[in-house]
């Protein structure tokens, strides 16, 4: 199949090409929101064959009906949008710009082309607050705590509309939890820009020298170390996930968790990097951040069930591939 991956350039998004090439996909890319030109270039040399890139927004729709004249598209996967929590708090209308108005004007390219397949980079923040852990898709949604988590669960709803509109439509929605890790050949990563808003490639900044410390937000939450626990699992196998998705042709939505199943805290992290790779990290406990939650993980029993995914990378492998990454590229893709 031919896949325009949206927001390709970008840490998931590279991944993830790089496993499509090595499935026999053709890939194009586009948008460079929150990814580098750089990064297609190192998955170009990881796979071994070339990437068609176009530079695009995806609210242009003018551009986009380019990119489908001009290649036949299969399929999309859609990561294209902003990420930030904290700056979508301060940005809401820029958030719901690109996320929910570009993932619009995406749909309606794609349906003027007649291409009706997409595999939509969700999160689990649309679970809510007040989801009962572990998460399951059946769930409802949920009373998100920022706007880039409402703007998931808004372009959710979407998706979920134009499926019942038009059973042409294959939607499948994935629903990240805690992402880490890198490439195994270090040549790809990820790479945030400013302050890091998460908290492994944090660690990786203060490992490398870039930052002098990490500041971990409340140690007296009802956990067995006081830290907060999250759902880390590969990026690899992340983006394994995303190929897998690409076998649900069935008309509608299709829901899929993807996660380890099990909580890992914030001194767990520090202590197993530290063990990993031999490097101290400096860090102070501050105060809680607001809306943060205490602990959620994953249950990923349908992706299993219904995908034979499973996530297989244990937290060394994240741990070494992290280090192996940022000790390569110490300033990123700079």
């Amino acid at each position: 199949m031919q896949i325009l991956v949206t927001g390709g350039a970008g840490y998931i998004g590279s991944h993830t090409v790089v496993e499509l090439l090595a499935a026999g996909h053709d890939v194009v890319v586009d948008n460079l929101c929150n990814g580098s030109r750089e990064a297609i270039s190192r998955v170009e040399r990881i796979a071994g064959k070339p990437v068609a890139f176009v530079e695009c927004d995806i609210r242009d729709r003018d551009a986009l009906d380019s990119v489908f004249g001009e290649h036949e598209i299969d399929a999309v996967i859609h990561f294209a949008g902003l990420k930030a929590v904290g700056e979508s708090v301060e940005q809401p209308l820029a958030y719901y710009e690109n996320n929910v108005n570009g993932t619009l004007v995406l749909c309606q390219a794609m349906a003027a082309a007649g291409v009706y397949r997409i595999v939509f980079s969700s999160s689990a923040t649309v679970y809510g607050i007040e989801a009962p852990v572990p998460y399951l898709e059946h769930m409802p949604r949920g009373t998100t705590s920022n706007p880039y988590g409402t703007s998931k669960g808004m372009v959710e709803r979407v998706l979920e509309d134009l499926a019942d509109a038009d059973p042409s439509w294959s939607v499948t929605l994935l629903r990240y939890f805690n992402p880490i890790g890198a490439h195994p050949s270090g040549l790809i990563g990820e790479d945030p820009r400013g302050i890091p808003n998460n908290l492994m490639p944090f660690i990786a900044q203060v490992a490398v020298g870039r930052r002098e410390e990490l500041t971990i937000f409340g140690n007296d939450y009802p956990t067995a170390d006081g830290t907060c626990e999250r759902d880390y699992l590969h990026v690899v196998d992340l983006a394994v996930g995303h190929l897998k998705a690409l076998q649900v042709s069935r008309s509608g939505v299709s829901i899929y968790n993807l996660g380890t199943g099990k909580g890992i805290s914030v001194m767990e992290m520090v202590n197993s990097f530290t063990r990993v790779t031999g490097v101290d990290i400096a860090y102070r406990f501050g105060e809680r951040r607001a809306g943060d939650l205490a602990s959620f993980w994953a249950d990923a029993t349908k992706a299993k069930d219904e995908l034979g995914w499973t996530a297989e990378r244990t937290l060394d492998e994240m741990m070494a591939d992290t280090w192996r990454w940022q000790s390569m590229n110490a300033d990123g893709y700079c």
